[in-house]
């Protein structure tokens, strides 16, 4: 069996906490749908692996989203209702979001259209926005970090880190893609902050536009050396642009949210409407 709990739906993750059907995970966590009794609710329990519990690095890792999160109150930001790191089940009770992620929703139907991109872009600049008001840095903005629900919602904290920590990195961080040059080869191509946000959040909107990524998986980290691929034609131009800005080499050169924002609403203003045509009903 891989490192997991190997829990069923039905069994008690921790006693008040019952498990419902996975929600996969990766290789330090493993995610469930559960029911909590205290809330009379459904939740997302996000547990430490058994071969994590014991590792520095790991518990690190939750304990510091679990102070992050603490400190977090806005709607696109999944909220954190309770934690236990001392149990013999590390883990986090999160609020459950009803919707896909955002890379199945584009693996399984493609492109998002604009009317779906664009609002998707201005909810984020929002979080990112908030974040970096507050201080602080995602680190890992990335389509399956994204779940659509209305509004969208930005998950996994678990390598967030404030703007004075994420600046004197030295080693990488984040996930290959969706990393700002500067996150892979820190203090080399600049400095890792906000901006290195809003270059995830430029690979994650390619992504959608595109239906696929902005840069090849092999080599590692092409972002070093390539430009980003083109974007399909059916993409208008001012949108693939303002995407591609959020992509600079330089971390200077990337817009700030608001900017952002401000641009995809003028976009979306653009976008045609859906109306009646042919008739209409008078009373």
């Amino acid at each position: 069996m891989p490192d997991s709990w190997g829990l069923a739906g039905g069994d008690e993750i921790v006693p008040g906490l019952a498990a419902v059907s996975s929600l996969g995970g990766g290789t330090v966590y493993e995610a469930w749908l559960a029911y909590d009794e205290r809330l009379q609710a459904p939740v997302v329990a996000k547990l430490l692996r058994p071969g994590h519990v014991d590792d520095p690095a790991s518990r690190t890792g939750i304990e510091r989203e679990a102070m992050v999160l603490q400190e977090l109150a806005h709607p696109g930001i999944a909220r954190l209702f309770a934690h236990d790191l001392v149990s013999d089940r590390p883990h986090l009770v999160l609020e459950h979001v009803d919707g896909p992620t955002l890379s199945a929703l584009v693996s399984s139907y493609g492109a998002l259209p604009l009317q779906q991109l664009l609002p998707l872009g201005i909810e984020l600049c929002s979080v990112l926005h908030y974040l970096h008001g507050r201080g602080t840095c995602h680190l890992d903005v990335k389509p399956s970090n994204v779940v659509m629900g209305a509004p969208a919602k930005l998950i996994d904290f678990s390598v967030a880190m404030d703007v004075d920590a994420a600046a004197a990195l030295d080693h990488p961080v984040g996930s290959d893609e969706y990393m700002a040059p500067e996150q892979c080869l820190p203090g080399e191509r600049g400095p890792v902050g906000p901006s290195s946000d809003m270059w995830g959040l430029g690979a994650t909107m390619f992504r959608a536009a595109a239906g696929y990524r902005p840069f090849d998986r092999d080599p590692r980290w092409a972002q070093l050396t390539a430009a980003p691929k083109a974007l399909p034609d059916f993409v208008p131009a001012a949108v693939g642009n303002t995407i591609l800005s959020c992509l600079a080499p330089d971390p200077a050169d990337r817009p700030l949210p608001v900017e952002l924002a401000a641009r995809l609403a003028d976009l979306l203003e653009q976008v045609p409407q859906a109306r009646l045509s042919g008739f209409s009903i008078k009373l």
